[in-house]
């Protein structure tokens, strides 16, 4: 395992005193903070190698263009992907999953066609689905979950027609911390020759993913969710659905040529990458990659889930306690309720006790209706939460719970 008190001197936010009490992080979930090497080596581009990437024959664009392209090769062996042609550069998880869903649907479905979700997407997962159900009439199957979170992999089966087009999943709750069990359901979707999309905004940061292993069609996730800069994202697409999809938006970088009568696209991963890319968030999220990676995923996850475990073990403490999301093995986050305590008035209060937690939906109203709630306080971990961070949480909820 790591050093954490050393891995913690590389993130100087968390040495700072909110209302003068120390800082206690618990909003990862939302966004992780950022070491100083990603930072330093952002502030290094802008001052020695800005220059826009791709065709440019002077020395400055020839340099940031390989940085860029570098950084295409780190996430791909990140994720162990088979090609880097078959790694996009987009704004975030949600630009990469609209993406897919419009040129998708644009391609391949027809009024009446179905998309399977579960009940546990975050709204960047609903959201698509539901213009292109305005726009053609497509159908949105919905898989149900059990008290714990939990996805019933024989429920999901029996949602598959002869109209089923694709089918589209979160690996992990952003409320619930439920990790699905993507893996064998991609394999049973293939089985009824239906592509896949995984949302890895929330697993991303927290374990290895390996995309060949999962055999996953697209996968998507966020640099500001893995220590990288924020405006900067990752979709992954098998080569063969990538090819035949048409571009999600048209611009620069994205033509071969161009005339009044015909355009012609360029090959991957450039068909999908229309306009200047952000050049330097992509080396800062490689900087990132590289920093998990040297810590190594492994041990990352182990220490997240010996945190979660027993951040759960502790809220279970606590008079009027309700967790949701109680999957044996669950991941990085603890949502809960207290009494007849508003959320909101929990998170203020917490605050001022410097303690960063998240309040409300969280982008998951579908799941809060499922569980017949408004919101939730939501904990979250990061590779440099500790132990101590933990009892400082739930000290903090104890104290809120007696103010009322």
């Amino acid at each position: 395992m790591y050093d954490i008190n050393k891995v913690r001197q590389d993130f100087p936010i968390l040495s700072r005193t909110v209302y003068d009490k120390p800082l206690v992080y618990l909003d990862n979930a939302a966004t992780t903070q950022k070491p100083l090497c990603v930072l330093d080596a952002m502030r290094d581009e802008y001052l020695n190698v800005n220059a826009n990437v791709h065709r440019g024959v002077h020395y400055l664009s020839q340099q940031a263009t390989d940085l860029h392209e570098a950084a295409r090769e780190t996430v791909r062996k990140f994720i162990n992907a088979p090609k880097i042609e078959e790694i996009i550069f987009t704004r975030g998880t949600t630009e990469s999953l609209n993406l897919v869903v419009s040129s998708f649907c644009d391609e391949f479905m027809s009024e009446g066609d179905e998309v399977i979700i579960s009940t546990m997407e975050h709204h960047s997962n609903i959201v698509p689905w539901q213009l292109q159900a305005a726009k053609k009439g497509i159908a949105i199957r919905v898989i149900p979950i059990n008290d714990k979170g939990e996805i019933n992999l024989d429920e999901f089966t029996h949602l598959f027609t002869d109209r089923t087009k694709i089918v589209s999943i979160a690996q992990v709750s952003n409320v619930l911390g439920t990790v699905n069990p993507v893996k064998e359901m991609i394999k049973i979707a293939h089985e009824h020759d239906v592509p896949v999309i995984v949302d890895g905004a929330q697993s991303t940061p927290h374990f290895a993913v390996d995309v060949q292993d999962l055999d996953c069609d697209f996968f998507a996730f966020s640099g500001h969710k893995i220590y990288g800069p924020t405006g900067i994202g990752v979709l992954y697409g098998k080569e063969e659905w990538l090819d035949k999809l048409p571009p999600y938006q048209g611009g620069g970088e994205m033509i071969e040529s161009v005339s009044f009568e015909k355009t012609t696209f360029e090959k991957l991963p450039f068909k999908f990458e229309a306009g200047t890319p952000d050049y330097v968030a992509t080396h800062g999220l490689a900087k990132a990659i590289d920093y998990v990676s040297a810590l190594g995923m492994d041990n990352i996850a182990k220490h997240e889930q010996e945190l979660t475990r027993y951040c759960m073990e502790q809220m279970k403490t606590i008079d009027g306690i309700r967790l949701f999301g109680e999957q044996e093995g669950k991941d990085a986050v603890v949502s809960f309720l207290v009494g007849d305590i508003h959320h909101m008035d929990m998170g203020t209060l917490l605050d001022r006790l410097g303690i960063a937690v998240r309040t409300g939906h969280h982008c998951a109203q579908p799941l809060m209706d499922r569980y017949g709630i408004l919101g939730t306080v939501r904990a979250s971990f990061a590779l440099y939460n500790t132990k101590e961070e933990v009892d400082a949480l739930v000290a903090g909820v104890k104290r809120v719970a007696m103010m009322f």
